[in-house]
C-alpha cells in the first residue's frame, strides 16, 4: 500500500467517525498530501466507490505520472470546475457530502448548493490537516533533507559575509546556496534582519547593510521538493556584547528547556509554559509576544500550535518548531529555532546547525 493510499484510508475513518462517506477535497495542498499530485486547481472526491481526481487538461500527463492508478475526471476548456464537480456528483448518485469549510470560499458553497440541490452539502473544520499533524517516515525523511539543505545553504552564507551586503543581497545567496544543495526553494521569504531590525519577527530584507550592526538574525527553510524546514539563527559580525550575550543566553535556556518538555502526552500549552516561565523569570516576559511554535510538513505553518490555550496532545510523529524570541524595540531581537520530532520516548531535534554565538568579523 503506498503512502497516500494509507492516508486516504485513515481518512475514510475519519469520516465514519463524522458519520460521512464522501468529502470533496478543494484545498490544494490537501489535495497533493492525499494523492501526491503536486499540480494546481484540482480537487479530490472521496466516495465510498474510491478517490477520482477532478482536473484540467494542462494536467493530465502529470496526474497519470505522479498518481497513476487513481480515476480521473478532466474538464476541457470550455468546461467549469463547478460543472465537472456537478457532473461527477449526479453520474455517483452522491446525496450527502463534505466540504472542507476552513478553505471552501462562500462563493463555491453557494454555488454548489444552487446547482446541486438535492445534495445535502455537510461543513467539516480540520479532517486532513487532522492527519497530517502525525507524520509517517517518509515525511520525516524529507523534512530532514530539507534541514540538511537549510543548514549546509546556511554555512556558506555565512561564512562569506561582507559588510558591504544588504539584508536583501544575503537573503538572495541564501536562496542560491539552498537551491546548489538540491532544494526547490526556499521554504517561505527568507528573514534576514541587521540589528535593530531583528526586533520586527517577520522583518522582510531590505538594503539595510550587515556591517550596521555586530548581530543579525537569519530565519529561513528550504523546500525540498514538497516538504520545509525552518529555522532561526544569530549570527555575530562584530563583538558579542554583554548585553547580547545576556538576552541570548535567556532565550538559548528557554529553548533547551522547552524541547526537554516535548514528549508524548504533554500538551501545546504545557511546552509553552516552560519556555514562557524561562523568559519571565529574567524579566523579558513581556518582549516574548508569540506562540512558542508550529506544526511544519508540507506548510511552514500547520497544525499543531505550540502555545497558551492549546490544549492539543502531542502524539509521536508530529514535527513542530520551538522557537523563543526576545524583542526588545530599538536594541534588536534575538529568536533560536529548530525543527522537533515528537518520539514515542520523548523527542528528537531534526535541525543541527550550532546553537552557540560565534563571533564572525564580516568580510
Amino acid at each position: 500500500m503506498s503512502h497516500h493510499e494509507a492516508r486516504r484510508q485513515r481518512l475514510c475513518r475519519l469520516l465514519r467517525q463524522a458519520d460521512l462517506a464522501t468529502l470533496l477535497v478543494t484545498d490544494v495542498t490537501n489535495v497533493t498530501y492525499l494523492t501526491g499530485f503536486t499540480g494546481d486547481a484540482s480537487y479530490l472526491l472521496v466516495t465510498p466507490d474510491g478517490p477520482i481526481v477532478l482536473s484540467d487538461r494542462r494536467f493530465t500527463t502529470q496526474l497519470e505520472d505522479e498518481c497513476p492508478g487513481l480515476n480521473l475526471e478532466i474538464r476541457g476548456p470550455g468546461t467549469t470546475m463547478l460543472e465537472l464537480v456537478a457532473k461527477v456528483v449526479r453520474r455517483a448518485r452522491l446525496a450527502r457530502i463534505g466540504v472542507e469549510a476552513d478553505s471552501m470560499s462562500v462563493g463555491l458553497f453557494d454555488a454548489l448548493g444552487q446547482r446541486l440541490l438535492k445534495v445535502a452539502w455537510v461543513r467539516t473544520s480540520g479532517l486532513v490537516e487532522r492527519l497530517r499533524m502525525i507524520k509517517d517516515r517518509e515525511e520525516t525523511r524529507r523534512i530532514r533533507r530539507a534541514a540538511w539543505q537549510a543548514r549546509r545553504g546556511f554555512e556558506v552564507v555565512r561564512a562569506s559575509l561582507r559588510p558591504e551586503q544588504t539584508e536583501a543581497q544575503v537573503a538572495a545567496a541564501l536562496e542560491n546556496q539552498l537551491r546548489l544543495f538540491g532544494a526547490k526553494g526556499v521554504g517561505f521569504p527568507s528573514i534576514v534582519a541587521v540589528g535593530p531590525r531583528s526586533a520586527l519577527p517577520h522583518a522582510s530584507p531590505t538594503s539595510a547593510r550587515i556591517g550596521a550592526s555586530d548581530f543579525t538574525l537569519f530565519d529561513w527553510g528550504a523546500n525540498e521538493g514538497l516538504y520545509v524546514s525552518d529555522l532561526t539563527r544569530i549570527v555575530v559580525t562584530g563583538r558579542i556584547s554583554p548585553k547580547l550575550q545576556r538576552i541570548y543566553g535567556v532565550v538559548l535556556n528557554a529553548q533547551t528547556a522547552a524541547i526537554a518538555a516535548v514528549r508524548p502526552g504533554a500538551t501545546c500549552a504545557e511546552v509553552d509554559a516552560v519556555a514562557r516561565r524561562v523568559i519571565s523569570r529574567a524579566g523579558y516576559g513581556s518582549a516574548f509576544g508569540h506562540g512558542l511554535g508550529h506544526g511544519i510538513g508540507l506548510q511552514v505553518h500547520e497544525a499543531p500550535r505550540l502555545a497558551g490555550g492549546q490544549d492539543t496532545v502531542l502524539r509521536p510523529g508530529m514535527v513542530v518548531t520551538v522557537e523563543p524570541g526576545i524583542y526588545l524595540p530599538g536594541w534588536g531581537g534575538v529568536r533560536i529555532e529548530d525543527d522537533v520530532l515528537v518520539t514515542r520516548t520523548g523527542f528528537r531535534v531534526l535541525t543541527n546547525a550550532p546553537r552557540h554565538l560565534i563571533e564572525i568579523q564580516a568580510g
